[in-house]
């Protein structure tokens, strides 16, 4: 018998380890705590982990630190996933980053990235949201576990989704009537088009989210579970009494915790976001009126060139096209992290419904309208994916008594969140984008270093100060806050030697990608004397001169 039982135990285990390394959708909190313990477990020379904090629902913002020795004080990239709840790709790409990096740490160039660099790891910022995946009644949630009156009626959560055709999703509802400002979209049928009146179009369906007006209120699903969004919770272009924002800025533990880190980490020079707003396909432009306000609004012109740099090493690496255009929404993360917390901050979501041609052997033609919906329906089509379409259905609904009420539509999450499958490809591909930027960190040296008699016992010491890296030493924005770390030359002196001329220590506004600034001094005395330069941001040099 316990043979038997060992037997058994073994099996169990080693199930469990087969299934572990076939996952076959995406992770919920419980299996993401778990990747992120076996890194920390396999790789204790490389990973340290930590919970920054708990958010109201209880659930775990992890933290992965990954580098080795003093890793505070490497140059260093931050990774961010799950700032979008309803964006379960960001989570898989950020742990799968953290993942597929150490899988090839004993490539000598991982190793050397490693040991000169930091990365910062953040797989879910919203893990209340993203649960919502999981639930027995699947439906798109964006906001945390904080209960909230979004209707301002003095009472909390108290009109939530419904499932109304009980198939565990939470779709659409389409309600014929005349006063609809909907129509049948004319390329597909199963999806709906707001009518254009300057067309001489008129609606005939009134399309809302699957629910019951609980509260009896005329408004459908608007105070429901999930409340403050992290992604509409920064300080930046904060803007308040909107649904999903918060009462203020930062209200919540998820983005205190997260912005308590970052500003105390001056070595990162990057932020790398996996969520909804894109500026690695098509990089930011510059718009001097922008940054001609108090607030400024727009990106630098050599901050938007380094953007432009990135974005091309981006579609090169990822090989990415047809991206769709994104706006920033109010409270938006990666915007916070170029404007308030000064870095380089670069986004992408990843992927996104690729464009079809249509297929003939369908009897399909080319649409006529600009649709999310119709547009998956025909890609879904094209890879023999049938089942993420609810049908319209019709049902009897309370609010609407007499009246045609069907329910169905494209299921939720689908039009942000690739099938599976295809999630080790994206991943393996920004990864690799992650290490290309790596690549491009900027790193200071000193070089070209001469000495000069100009008189017994003084000498004049010449030299430059190179950034050898792609990527500025920090941002133009960094200019204007005396937040950020500057680099800091310093001359070292014996008893026996004085700077004439020249400060003994200063500190060096950003240097561009390939630039350098140019030091000199006039010091008085023999022997030898070192110079020591260095930022956060850039890791430190020190030589030493003959005078």
């Amino acid at each position: 018998m316990k043979k038997l039982y060992l037997f058994n135990l073994v099996f169990l285990l080693l199930l469990c380890n087969v299934f572990a390394q076939n996952q076959q959708d995406y992770s919920n909190n419980a299996r993401l705590a778990q990747r992120v313990k076996a890194l920390a477990e396999k790789y204790p020379q490389w990973v340290k982990t930590k919970s920054l904090t708990q958010t109201v629902g209880s659930k775990d913002i992890w933290m992965l630190t990954i580098g080795s020795g003093k890793t505070e004080q490497k140059p260093a990239i931050a990774v961010v996933g799950g700032v979008e709840g309803k964006h379960l790709l960001g989570v898989e790409m950020a742990i799968g980053f953290a993942e597929k990096l150490m899988a090839s740490s004993t490539i000598d160039s991982i190793k050397s990235v490693l040991n000169k660099q930091t990365f910062y790891v953040f797989p879910n910022m919203s893990p209340d949201a993203t649960e919502q995946y999981f639930a027995k009644v699947k439906s798109e949630r964006s906001g945390n576990a904080t209960k909230t009156d979004d209707d301002r009626d003095g009472k909390v959560n108290e009109d939530d989704v419904d499932d109304l055709d009980g198939n565990g999703k939470i779709t659409w509802m389409r309600i014929l009537d005349p006063t609809g400002k909907y129509k049948i979209n004319s390329d597909d049928p199963r999806s709906l088009l707001l009518a254009d009146a300057t067309k001489g179009e008129t609606g005939k369906y009134i399309l809302l989210p699957e629910g019951i007006d609980n509260d009896k209120d005329g408004d459908f699903n608007e105070d429901g579970d999930g409340g403050i969004h992290f992604n509409k919770n920064s300080s930046y272009n904060f803007k308040g009494f909107i649904a999903g924002a918060g009462d203020y800025a930062v209200s919540e533990k998820e983005n205190r915790a997260l912005f308590d880190f970052l500003f105390d980490a001056f070595n990162v020079y990057a932020v790398v976001t996996f969520g909804p707003t894109n500026n690695l396909s098509a990089p930011v432009t510059f718009n001097p009126a922008a940054i001609s306000k108090r607030v400024i609004t727009g990106w630098f012109d050599s901050d938007a060139k380094s953007n432009a740099l990135v974005s091309e090493r981006y579609n090169k690496i990822t090989k990415t096209k047809d991206a769709p255009k994104t706006q920033a929404e109010s409270g938006d993360f990666s915007q916070w992290a170029y404007f308030h917390y000064g870095r380089l901050s670069f986004s992408t979501p990843g992927w996104w419904v690729p464009k079809t041609t249509p297929d003939s052997s369908r009897k399909e033609k080319k649409f006529t309208n600009e649709d999310a919906t119709a547009s998956y329906l025909r890609w879904a089509a094209s890879q023999g994916i049938t089942d993420t379409f609810t049908p319209w259905k019709a049902v009897s609904h309370p609010d609407f008594p007499g009246q045609t009420v069907e329910v169905g539509g494209v299921d939720p999450f689908v039009l942000i969140n690739p099938p599976y499958k295809m999630v080790d490809g994206i991943v393996g591909k920004h990864t690799d984008f992650i290490v290309g930027l790596a690549a491009m960190a900027p790193q200071i040296d000193v070089v070209n270093v001469k000495t000069e008699k100009v008189s017994d016992g003084l000498t004049r010491v010449t030299l430059s100060v190179l950034n050898t890296g792609d990527l500025p030493t920090y941002t133009k924005i960094g200019d204007r806050s005396y937040f950020l770390k500057k680099i800091t030359v310093k001359v070292n002196l014996n008893a026996n030697q004085n700077v004439v001329s020249g400060r003994k220590t200063q500190s060096l506004e950003g240097i561009q990608g390939k630039e350098y600034k140019e030091l000199t001094w006039l010091i008085k005395g023999s022997g030898k004397i070192t110079i020591d330069a260095g930022s956060p941001t850039t890791g430190s040099k020190s030589i030493e001169v003959t005078l």
